[in-house]
């Protein structure tokens, strides 16, 4: 294993800290890898990855343990009407103390068949920090409170962002009424969360009401592994745009329909991914443009489809680079549809402005590092995050620790043990300093 250690610091590198008990200055490691190892088994497949799609029973599966463990550790939950879990230390015999809060979390649910750190990490880390100052008695300038927002996946309900998007108070950007790809209310699934759909802006955190928002993360790339350095302090979170196409054609017998008149609507949606490809491929207006979801109905081998529905997800660091290439798109699907004679349509469109982290955050993120030995490189965030959207209503910092091979949403997606207890070493200790 690689030393963690700053090399041109004072001193050799400190010994592992796996199995460090938890003090006001560190987490306990062994516990926090412990966590990470049972919640990786909720919602584990045969081939080792991980199904806790949003809102589903597995995805409550974990809430429902969170809690417990919280609970278990002499700390307060409750979820609120959008479905997120938020932790806090109880507030005693008296009022709650009027200090400034920062928030630290993450999410819970995965993609179809992911990996075991992509969100669930930040949360249980999150969790470690908050139980260690507790166990500590350790009088904070600040009332922390950890999160673990709903749904920040959308791989179920098409609604990515959904828990930090209610919390930062943009209700009026998601559907009124809704449902996941096919077509099952999410209102009923909310409700099972713990969740209210009728009363979501109580959920709301208003501008000013939050001092910060940490974030620690696996990187999900490759940059950290190959510099050979534990800690990223991200300066920069890309932006994204998701929407679903959905293509109406007109089905028929695969036999005796011509080929001449068709309107068979997966022949249009292959050249319409082709253009979504073209998008970052050739004509260079976004960073990265991707179709990870397809939907042929009625799907059968013998039948002409009816519908074809698609997901798209651009990203770019530029919000304006993200508005061109979403109207080149735009174009280019009506012009596939005209000469396939089919009707295409939009919907479920959330776009996700590219933000800055905070640089009194960064600063106190590196400084942190460095006061525990640990090298440390600045670099920007390729995926999107909670902290992304919790950046309209306070300043954001993010944590990254070294993607074992730069792979991310996969079974094998994995991070050297030594490096998961850094990170929430860093995040502690950036805690303290706030």
């Amino acid at each position: 294993m690689r030393n963690p250690a700053v090399t041109s610091g004072d001193g050799a590198a400190p010994p592992s800290r796996a199995s460090r008990t938890g003090t006001p200055g560190r987490v306990d490691g062994a516990r926090l890898l412990d966590r990470i190892e049972r919640f990786a088994a909720i919602g584990r497949g045969k081939d080792g990855g991980i199904n806790r799609l949003g809102f589903s029973e597995t995805d409550r599966e974990a809430r429902t343990c969170l809690a417990r463990e919280a609970r278990h550790a002499g700390l307060e939950t409750v979820i609120d009407a959008g479905g997120n879990v938020l932790i806090r230390c109880p507030a005693g015999n008296g009022d709650r103390p009027s200090k400034p809060r920062v928030l630290i979390g993450s999410h819970l649910d995965t993609v179809a068949n992911g990996g075991k750190l992509d969100g669930a990490y930040g949360v249980l880390a999150g969790l470690e920090v908050l139980e260690t100052l507790n166990a500590s008695a350790t009088d904070t300038s600040c009332e922390v409170t950890v999160v673990a927002f709903a749904n920040e996946e959308g791989a179920l309900f098409p609604q990515p962002f959904w828990g930090s998007m209610v919390l930062a108070g943009r209700v009026d950007d998601l559907p009124s009424d809704p449902v996941d790809y096919s077509g099952k209310p999410l209102r009923d699934a909310l409700a099972l969360a713990g969740g209210d759909l009728s009363d979501l802006r109580s959920a709301a955190w208003p501008p000013g009401s939050l001092a910060a928002y940490l974030e620690l993360h696996v990187e999900q790339g490759p940059v950290l592994e190959r510099l050979g350095k534990p800690i990223g302090v991200v300066d920069s979170i890309t932006g994204r745009t998701q929407f679903t196409v959905v293509i109406h054609g007109e089905p028929g017998h695969a036999g005796t329909t011509p080929m001449e008149g068709r309107r068979d609507p997966l022949i249009t949606a292959s050249h319409a991914i082709i253009a979504v490809q073209r998008l970052a491929r050739e004509e260079e207006l976004c960073r990265v443009a991707t179709v990870g979801w397809l939907e042929v109905s009625p799907n059968s081998s013998n039948t002409i489809p009816e519908t074809v529905r698609f997901s798209v997800d651009l990203r770019d660091s530029s919000a304006k680079r993200l508005a061109a290439a979403e109207a080149t798109l735009s174009g280019a699907l009506a012009s596939v549809a005209n000469r396939g004679d089919v009707r295409i349509s939009v919907e479920g469109t959330i776009r996700t402005d590219p933000v800055q982290t905070d640089d009194r955050l960064r600063e106190a993120i590196a400084a942190s590092a460095k006061d525990l030995g640990l090298a440390y490189e600045r670099l920007p965030s390729g995926a999107g995050h909670d902290a992304q959207v919790v950046a309209n209503i306070t300043s954001i910092g993010m944590i990254f620790v070294p993607s074992i091979g730069g792979v991310s949403h996969v079974p094998w997606e994995n991070t050297a043990p030594d490096d998961l207890v850094a990170g929430a070493d860093v995040l502690l200790q950036t805690v303290l300093r706030l």
